[in-house]
């Protein structure tokens, strides 16, 4: 028997994870926030990538409500440790998402792992939480979508980088979702892992 195992097409991970970032309370944001943020949800469902969020209110929670109307897959990363702390402490919904995973570790830690799960961040109105998330995905060199509205979010993240002195090839702007989406994808796709190989431990590795 041949010893390694291969496993084309046996398992989910080739399908795309994208990150939406925004501010939960979107006051800030413009009168059609939400619905753009609902639209970039049903785009990110409609080109088979899965939705990741940070499990919160206002703008990633319509970007859920958006994936889910189109069928798609939600996850939510939460700052709680658990479901109750995740509605009674952090007072977050568990609406339009068909996972949640509670980290335990605040907004600060959550957002590092939300990002790493993903395989790109796309950024949409927000505030310093946001900022949060695109400088640690930026310093990951993930694939960051800066989604352009009548918010301030696009131009400061866009000065942050001109005054950052870090070039950074993997960084698509613009404001139309469809657009957007697949100029994301075609990033992700240059490094995602598309096939692996398992090799059977020998007697002596498990020794």
């Amino acid at each position: 028997m041949d010893s390694s195992l291969n496993f084309p097409n046996k398992h989910a991970h080739g399908q795309i994870k994208i990150c939406v970032s925004g501010a939960a309370e979107t006051g800030h944001c413009g009168i059609d926030a939400l619905d753009k943020a609902k639209e970039l949800g049903r785009e990110i469902a409609r080109q088979g990538a899965i939705l990741l969020t940070g499990a919160t209110t206002g703008f990633p929670l319509w970007a859920a409500m958006g994936a889910k109307e189109e069928g798609g897959i939600s996850i939510g990363i939460s700052p709680a440790a658990s479901e109750r702390e995740h509605v009674d402490i952090y007072k977050l919904p568990l609406d339009y998402l068909d996972l949640i995973i509670y980290t335990g570790f605040g907004y600060s830690g959550r957002d590092i792992l939300l990002t790493r799960s993903a395989d790109a961040v796309i950024c949409g109105c927000g505030r310093i939480g946001t900022i949060h998330e695109f400088t640690v995905a930026f310093e990951d060199g993930k694939p960051i979508g800066i989604f352009e509205g009548p918010w301030e979010m696009g131009a400061q993240l866009k000065e942050i980088i001109e005054k950052s002195h870090r070039p950074n090839a993997k960084i698509a702007t613009g404001s139309d979702p469809k657009k957007l989406l697949e100029d994301i994808i075609a990033l992700i796709k240059k490094d995602k892992v598309t096939e692996y190989k398992i090799t059977k431990p020998s007697v002596s590795d498990t020794q």
